[in-house]
């Protein structure tokens, strides 16, 4: 179900803006329009409210993208909503650059 991971979404998205970073944000694969929709919902909300629209910003794509996410050294933190073998595998490579995340 696409629901709860934009849930999540919503939770971490809104602790990051509100502790000043910006947020970068990979939907499932299989519910891009979704992703897309809530990217531009937030991105009308802010702007309304003289943020620029592109503190949160969206990617798609498969597990291609995810893994770069997570390999990324630029990326502080990663919080992953999915599978427990997926999040294993996205727990060890942020890990092998000692970095920071959230598995849901």
């Amino acid at each position: 179900a696409f629901n709860f991971p934009v849930a999540v979404y919503g939770w971490n998205s809104s602790i990051a803006l509100v502790t000043g970073n910006c947020v970068l944000w990979k939907g499932a694969p299989t519910t891009p329009l979704v992703s897309v929709a809530v990217t531009k919902i937030l991105t009308s909300v802010l702007e309304a409210n003289n943020i620029p629209g592109a503190v949160c910003s969206l990617v798609c794509g498969g597990a291609d993208i995810g893994t770069l996410m997570a390999k990324d050294e630029r990326v502080n933190l990663l919080s992953f909503t999915g599978s427990t073998p997926v999040g294993q595998k996205v727990s060890m490579m942020v890990q092998e650059r000692f970095g920071k995340f959230l598995l849901e």
